[in-house]
């Protein structure tokens, strides 16, 4: 990456930091170009010249979360799906050190994003990426353990909202507890015969 390049991109980054802390703040329908340069610490000429709009500066914010959260872990996720397909059934249980420690490193580090993700779901495609989950990671799961679709749904529903609620939680307590200590917490509450 050449200067200007990085230039580039350290002030699209500052301009993604900036609109998830406005998304913690407030409803994404009142947050003004403004308002995201005066976070940035940059011009609007300068935003206008990376977006043409607001939704564009968050589908980029999106984009480039996604593609963070996926550096975290050692496999590419086709590797991972192709493995959920042959896998002995003990190594389908995710809800291990080997797939939390990453999962919950990435949400310490990126914790406003992740806020805002949670709380504008409806405008940052979570749904989107969540079919893609519950398409490629869940129902071959589920379909290994021969649970029926109706039954599936509602364990799904368990684990994420239940873990989501934990997080939320260590979120609002500033992350201050180790991330090992997060883990035990969600796999004792999971698998609680471990």
């Amino acid at each position: 990456m050449n200067k200007s390049e990085s230039k580039y991109y350290n002030t699209a980054l500052l301009m993604n930091k900036a609109l998830a802390k406005l998304l913690n703040e407030k409803d994404f329908e009142y947050i003004t170009v403004k308002e995201i340069c005066d976070e940035a610490g940059v011009n609007r000429s300068t935003f206008y010249f990376h977006y043409e709009s607001i939704y564009d500066l968050l589908e980029e914010c999106v984009e480039n979360a996604n593609k963070t959260f996926l550096t975290y872990f050692n496999n590419g996720t086709e590797k991972f799906i192709e493995k959920l397909k042959n896998c002995p059934e003990e190594d389908l249980i995710l809800i291990t050190p080997e797939y939390l420690t990453p999962y919950l490193k990435f949400i310490k580090e990126n914790k406003i994003f992740h806020q805002a993700a949670i709380k504008h779901a409806h405008i940052m495609n979570s749904y989107k990426k969540f079919d893609f989950l519950n398409k490629n990671i869940f129902k071959p799961i589920f379909d290994r353990f021969g649970i029926d679709a109706n039954t599936e749904n509602y364990m799904i529903l368990y684990y994420l909202n239940g873990i989501t609620a934990i997080i939320n939680e260590w979120i609002k307590n500033g992350c201050k507890e180790e991330i090992e200590y997060i883990e035990k917490i969600i796999i004792k509450c999971v698998r609680p015969n471990l």
